[in-house]
């Protein structure tokens, strides 16, 4: 087993994104970085800042240069950042001493690491929302289409009172619309240009720092934050804390169908369950299992990104080296989850007549709070739950259907029209159906 099964070739198709680890591979971060070092020469240009064919001159080899991770990582493991070792081979390559010496002015490593990182972040929160909205629209589908399909509601395990499958597709896609709308308002928050020099200040970057960073945010088409945030972490750890919630979520949807597929319940198959090395009869819930796996490890490691948050002076490389190793695996984790979780909603096997059969059990408990308010009608709310509960018992004990009992003592009460499943489902064939209305109306 390899260190992170991230970066495992075994398990790269049981838990790896494979867009969310192109945008996080060495490549992609050198890339990134180099394009920050050249839009930053262009504005540094445009604002007199440094010479302007130096800046032209920097800014069309920061397109053009390729350097090599792997020839960065001696230095990098003696530095503790990368960036002292790139600006080093990104003015060699450059072969142009006196356009090169510009490159990288006023300019500290955080800069060019932090703002790498928010173009990178953009891309994969773009395809962290398509995988959610395609989660969303399925969970929709599946929510209409068995709004009135009746099942049995579970607290603590326990048979409680019924429900609709539909419902139930519905509570797993109502917190994605959620999450979109806590993300719009995160956005500007956290995709920032950081650029504030060595100690924060912008000292070395002149008297034209605010200016600087402000059209380099223009020109990366991110936000000015219009301050330094090299040690004000509570964006950074903002978007760990909602990664975590959007885990949560197909977390969830995984934990209820690894219940519902029980052998001993089977009110859900999967259309590619997985096999066991001995047993033929085995269709294991993989997909559910990997959902809960991912959401427990992106909420184990948000506990090491909110520890981050308390950043020790103007810099802290402990707290910075955690985010690095914390963040990039909670948004694989989220990525590859909603994929997963979509992948399960569109393909996913309800079978309403085993939920039918679950819910018509011979005693009919399942009604029991149904029919202690049907009787409220005619006796006070206590005598009536006292009535109803001690016929629960006595249902028990005879094997008689607790309805026969409860006719048999009250005739008049009319108390069948209860057990319907049309009244017996209460508001669950409505929310199922507002959540597909509100997914299609987005």
């Amino acid at each position: 087993m390899s260190v992170s099964p991230f970066d495992s070739a075994l398990m790269r198709d049981l838990f790896t994104d494979r867009d969310v680890a192109t945008l996080f591979s060495d490549s992609a971060d050198m890339r990134a970085m180099l394009v920050v070092e050249g839009m930053l020469a262009k504005v540094q240009g445009d604002l007199g800042v440094i010479p302007t064919d130096s800046a032209g001159f920097i800014h069309r080899s920061s397109l053009e240069v390729q350097i090599d991770p792997a020839g960065l990582a001696e230095a990098t493991g003696q530095n503790g950042v990368c960036v002292p070792a790139l600006v080093a081979a990104f003015r060699k390559e450059m072969e142009a001493p006196e356009h090169a010496q510009y490159a990288h002015w006023g300019a500290t490593s955080q800069d060019i690491i932090d703002t790498g990182l928010a173009l990178r972040l953009r891309q994969a929160l773009a395809l962290i929302e398509a995988r959610g909205d395609r989660l969303a629209q399925a969970l929709a589908r599946l929510a209409d289409t068995h709004a009135d399909t009746p099942m049995v509601a579970r607290t603590y395990g326990q048979t409680a009172n019924p429900t609709s499958f539909g419902a139930v597709a519905a509570g797993w896609g109502w917190p994605w619309l959620a999450h979109r709308d806590r993300l719009a308002a995160l956005k500007p928050r956290l995709l920032v240009v950081t650029l504030s020099g060595a100690a924060g200040t912008g000292a070395a970057l002149g008297p034209q720092a605010a200016d600087t960073r402000a059209a380099l945010a223009e020109a990366l088409k991110l936000a000015d934050p219009g301050r330094s945030v090299h040690a004000t972490r509570d964006h950074v750890a903002e978007l760990a804390g909602w990664l975590t919630l959007v885990a949560g979520s197909p977390g969830k949807m995984g934990e209820d169908l690894m219940a519902m597929a029980q052998s001993d319940v089977g009110e859900v198959r999967f259309a590619g369950a997985g096999e066991s090395s001995t047993m033929p009869q085995k269709q294991n819930p993989v997909g559910a299992s990997v959902l809960i796996a991912l959401a427990r490890q992106v909420q184990a490691l948000n506990g090491a990104m909110q520890g981050a948050a308390l950043h020790r002076q103007q810099r802290d490389g402990a707290a910075w080296f955690t985010e690095w190793r914390s963040l990039p695996a909670m948004v694989m984790g989220v990525g590859k989850g909603l994929s997963i979780a979509a992948d399960l909603a569109e393909t996913l096997e309800p079978q309403a007549e085993v939920m039918a059969a679950r819910l018509n059990d011979p005693l009919g408990l399942i009604h029991a709070e149904a029919l202690s308010f049907a009787l409220a009608a005619h006796m006070p709310r206590p005598e009536a739950q006292a009535v109803v509960k001690a016929a629960c018992k006595e249902a028990l004990a005879t094997g008689t259907p607790l309805l026969d009992l409860l006719d048999a003592a009250h005739p008049g009460a009319e108390l069948a029209r209860v057990t319907e499943p049309a009244q017996a489902m209460g508001m669950a064939p409505s929310e199922a159906r507002a959540f597909a209305q509100a997914v299609a109306g987005d």
